[in-house]
């Protein structure tokens, strides 16, 4: 009789454990599934609108279906990337919804587990998620960014609108760059202005009429050269039709920020900026809010789960509708608050640090908050 009372209780354990398992596995494949098998709902959506909006500019440039396909291949991946926390949001209301209201939920916890127990396989597939989202932020992300980005710029931007204009830069302590145009897809400038200082004294100049980067050997041609080098006894004189240089900038700094900074993975970006750092560029907080990004939108993963099952574990009145509304007010809210707090640090001297991550502090308070009403 007393080692049966001793056993019992483990046995008990056992089988709650048991049951707890089968319905991790059940409620991490319902979440992983219900994620992507939304992305494959949405992205074809996303590309049907967009074939709408510029089939006929497509048509126009005669592009080749190679690029075409290659170009909505990075569609996909930067759209996603775009609307991650929406689908997200989404995904789990859907399913923990339906679990709600076939009382699933309800039959859980009345079998003594507890609410963060039961939270423990959507921590689970936020992890999987999170990891994803920070691979695709470092290595994927940029690829298809470039190519996105390129794409638009070559067949369906304006002429006018493919070009930068009055770029003036610091290159170094004592060098600055400016062109009047420059043309992301050629990867050519005009009126081309190279000059050095020392201290606050002119010491060269070197001018053209355009500039064009030679991506075989890493050149730049100068068509229309001259040059004028400051001396004691006079100034020195030179110019040329054309003249190949070795210069220490990119194309790269040539084009807007947030552009060139999207295109770099995680290594070739830090370097950028730190390099951009001791040239003292103004374009600084552009590339931090890129890289703090890469960080803030895996953690959202784990934050927007806590807040979708606290909405949605609860049977509503409203049903699974109701639900849905709050989610998608939520997940555009999220957006919006990504997107103009991004912006007001590219803009203005706002920290781009704090920027960044506002949206997942409000966020996370949110989700503290819900949680503990949850469990009640």
């Amino acid at each position: 009789m007393v080692d049966g009372s001793f056993q019992q209780p483990t046995t008990e354990n056992q089988q709650q454990n048991s049951t707890m398992k089968l319905i991790d596995w059940y409620i991490l494949k319902r979440y992983l599934a219900t994620f992507f098998v939304m992305l494959l709902m949405f992205i074809p959506i996303g590309i049907v609108i967009d074939v709408s909006e510029k089939v006929g500019r497509m048509l126009e440039n005669k592009v080749p279906f190679n690029k075409i396909a290659m170009y909505y291949a990075d569609f996909t991946v930067y759209f996603a990337n775009l609307l991650f926390p929406i689908f997200l949001f989404l995904s789990i209301i859907w399913f923990t919804s339906k679990l709600a209201n076939n009382t699933e939920i309800i039959a859980i916890l009345s079998s003594g587990i507890s609410f963060n127990r039961f939270l423990r396989p959507y921590i689970i597939g936020a992890s999987f998620i999170s990891i994803l989202a920070l691979l695709m932020g470092f290595f994927f992300l940029p690829r298809a960014s470039k190519g996105f980005n390129d794409f638009r710029y070559a067949y369906l931007s304006r002429k006018e609108a493919r070009q930068s204009t009055d770029v003036y830069k610091q290159i170094s302590d004592n060098e600055f760059i400016y062109v009047s145009s420059f043309n992301y897809e050629r990867k050519e400038g005009y009126n081309f202005n190279l000059e050095t200082f020392r201290g606050t004294k002119l010491v060269s100049k070197v001018t053209a009429n355009s500039i064009r980067f030679n991506d075989k050997d890493s050149t730049y041609t100068l068509s229309g050269y001259s040059s004028r080098t400051v001396g004691a006894m006079g100034d020195i004189l030179a110019s040329a039709p054309t003249k190949d240089f070795k210069f220490n900038f990119k194309p790269d700094d040539l084009t807007p920020a947030v552009y060139a900074a999207e295109t770099m993975t995680y290594g070739e970006l830090t370097d950028f900026i730190d390099k951009e750092r001791e040239r003292g560029s103004g374009n600084i907080n552009a590339y931090l809010v890129v890289l703090y990004k890469k960080f803030t939108i895996p953690v959202s993963a784990f934050i927007l789960t806590i807040i979708a099952v606290a909405v949605s574990s609860m049977k509503r009145r409203g049903g699974m509708g109701l639900n849905l509304a709050i989610g998608i007010c939520l997940a555009f809210t999220f957006v919006f608050f990504d997107k103009v707090f991004g912006t007001l640090a590219e803009k203005s001297t706002f920290s781009p640090l704090l920027a960044t991550w506002i949206p997942n502090i409000a966020f996370g308070i949110m989700a503290v908050f819900l949680l503990r009403n949850a469990r009640r």
